[in-house]
């Protein structure tokens, strides 16, 4: 039996969906062929190994439970993976695969890959090279397009920008006009984005969004319908027979309606032509392939009243709730929740036999 380290929280403003995501996955993991670790970062920064009942972990009852040991993936690979941090001494435990279910900073962004990579433990989903560019918007906008993938209009901003708001506004203006949407170039699950009219709303978009990240991007709003794919495998992706549609009952699919509440209609499969649906999955492998993917990805699109396809973003690790899109599109697809992470650790353990 092999040891699986569930990794999850996160110095994140994603901290909370990730408790609920890594709930989900560790209710659906194959024990018999895996004994689970179960180990907590706090918002803080604390890394704690958690031996409680696993149903504390998505409200957060687990950090104050009185059942954690302060703990550490070491990268001395002569470790094996954790390190208990005892009263009377360090106590190894060693890891044979991870699966981080962090979302956003310091989990989806090659940070948590790189310090595996070091210790040497196989891991479920993209390196960190991949990561690292998926999760900032502006560079795989930059390589998406290059490789010919057409996405919606965008411009990056920096911080330093904003001293010259009007210089700037003016030049978002002539290229993408209103409205538009601001949001920061490295966070998820619609985390400081907002969509702006005016100036004066641009202004404070920008504002919000450069509270979560020193890079923005703003793209031009598109009108379209919102559909996402999902796909899994190493070098050459498997894509979810199935996509999935969603319909936001706000301005836009905000990080509540990801999340926290059942307000967004989720329509599997979507109700779309097969045509579009094929050409959907066609540019989600190329996609998967150019930003070097691995183990799992969420493919997002636009479809236009015209037919036009747009690629919006690739998300390396995508929620895992109860409510989320990506297993949801594999379990309509035929493969269950339960088969669909043992396929994930087999992932990870393939591409560390091959490396």
């Amino acid at each position: 039996m092999k040891t699986l380290c569930i990794v999850f929280g996160g110095v994140s403003s994603e901290h909370e969906v990730s408790l609920r995501s890594a709930f989900s996955v560790l209710e659906n993991i194959d024990r018999s062929a895996y004994s689970v670790v179960m180990l907590g970062i706090t918002k803080d920064g604390r890394w704690l190994c958690y031996q409680g009942e696993q149903s504390r972990i998505p409200t957060g009852q687990w950090e104050a439970s009185g059942q954690t040991i302060p703990a550490v993936i070491s990268p001395d690979r002569s470790h094996g993976g954790l390190l208990l941090l005892e009263e009377d001494g360090p106590q190894p435990v060693k890891l044979d695969v991870v699966f981080g279910v962090l979302h956003g900073k310091n989990g989806e962004d090659g940070t948590i890959q790189g310090l595996l990579e070091l210790a040497g433990i196989p891991y479920v989903g993209c390196g960190v090279l991949s990561s690292a560019l998926c999760m900032d918007k502006g560079v795989a906008h930059s390589l998406l397009t290059g490789a010919g993938i057409k996405k919606t209009g965008l411009m990056v901003v920096y911080q330093g920008e904003m001293a010259d708001f009007a210089g700037l506004e003016r030049r978002l203006a002539a290229e993408l006009g209103y409205p538009m949407f601001v949001k920061p170039a490295n966070a998820g699950s619609s985390v400081g984005v907002s969509r702006a009219e005016n100036s004066a709303e641009l202004a404070e978009a920008l504002a919000l969004a450069f509270e979560h990240d020193k890079k923005v991007v703003v793209e031009q709003e598109v009108i379209g319908r919102e559909i996402e794919c999902s796909a899994i495998g190493n070098e050459t992706p498997i894509i979810a027979q199935m996509t999935g549609e969603i319909v936001p009952t706000a301005g836009f699919y905000d990080y509540e309606a990801k999340y926290l509440d059942d307000s967004a209609k989720l329509y599997i499969p979507a109700e779309i032509d097969e045509a579009a649906a094929a050409r959907m999955r066609e540019i989600a492998a190329k996609a998967y392939k150019v930003m070097c993917c691995e183990g799992f990805a969420r493919v997002d699109f636009f479809l236009k009243a015209d037919g036009e396809v747009l690629l919006n973003e690739i998300n390396t690790i995508p929620g895992f709730t109860s409510i989320s899109m990506f297993p949801k599109l594999f379990e309509a697809s035929g493969m269950a929740y339960s088969r669909l992470i043992s396929a994930l650790l087999e992932y990870a353990l393939e591409r560390s036999s091959d490396s």
